[in-house]
């Protein structure tokens, strides 16, 4: 009973680290997308993405899937914003709410905020809500599907 008692502790002790660094890869991927959105790099948002994803955002069409989704999302962002005169969009994140992983699949959920000049005018969307599915992959984790909810 004494030697199941260590191995089951001994166990958790390994695992918990493990756990943590699943959490963090799957934050550096979600990082990776948002910063080169940030920077208008759609080659390197569209490397965070697996080669067939799921997406919904606010603007029209409102959804994209398959094939070369998040770089068909960029595309579809960049002339909304020349459409409505928006430059120097930017997007942050707060502290998650959720960074769930289980196995090869990760959930994560974080606030997040919407910056940019609308016509020469800065505009802030606060409140917004990043919600994201990855899954790992022989690359490391890339997302597979994401949502923004505007507030």
């Amino acid at each position: 009973m004494y030697r199941i008692l260590i191995a089951l502790v001994a166990v958790t002790l390994v695992s918990a680290p493990a756990a943590a660094s699943e959490k963090t890869d799957v934050m550096a991927t979600v990082r990776q997308f948002v910063m080169a959105f940030n920077q208008g790099d759609a080659k390197t948002a569209a490397a965070a993405c697996a080669a067939e994803a799921y997406i919904i955002d606010e603007f029209p069409p409102h959804e994209w899937h398959g094939e070369g989704a998040c770089a068909k999302w960029m595309n579809d962002y960049d002339a909304d914003a020349r459409k409505n005169g928006i430059t120097d969009g930017s997007v942050t994140l707060g502290t998650p709410l959720h960074v769930d992983v289980t196995a090869d699949r990760a959930y994560l959920v974080v606030p997040a905020n919407y910056t940019f000049n609308q016509k020469g005018k800065r505009v802030r969307e606060t409140g917004s809500t990043l919600t994201v599915v990855l899954q790992k992959m022989g690359a490391g984790w890339r997302i597979i599907a994401w949502a923004w909810t505007k507030r």
